[in-house]
């Protein structure tokens, strides 16, 4: 639906449960060892700062770019949207 304000986790269109990005988390995409991955230690660490952001709307959505965070915490290529950079960084291997 084209002007919809409501984001990907609000709308009922697109609802996605924590027991789908669960499943959707045990891919083998998500796997340690594919490559694509933050380490547990740093995804717990973004996790923690995106569960105690203020644009974080139903526990999983992102409000600045409607991401789920438990998907794109994950991944070393994303970083987080806020402005300023007062979020979490893209990874590289070593930092």
């Amino acid at each position: 639906m084209v002007g919809d304000p409501l984001c990907k986790g609000c709308r009922d269109d697109y609802r996605v449960s924590e027991e789908r990005i669960d499943k959707m988390l045990a891919t083998p995409l998500f796997r340690s060892d594919s490559g694509v991955c933050v380490p547990d230690d740093v995804y717990q660490e973004r996790l923690s700062l995106c569960r105690d952001c203020s644009k974080l709307i139903g526990g999983h959505t992102c409000a600045l770019c409607g991401c789920f965070v438990r998907i794109a915490a994950k991944l070393k290529d994303k970083s987080c949207p806020a402005p300023g950079g007062t979020g979490w960084r893209r990874y590289s291997d070593g930092s």
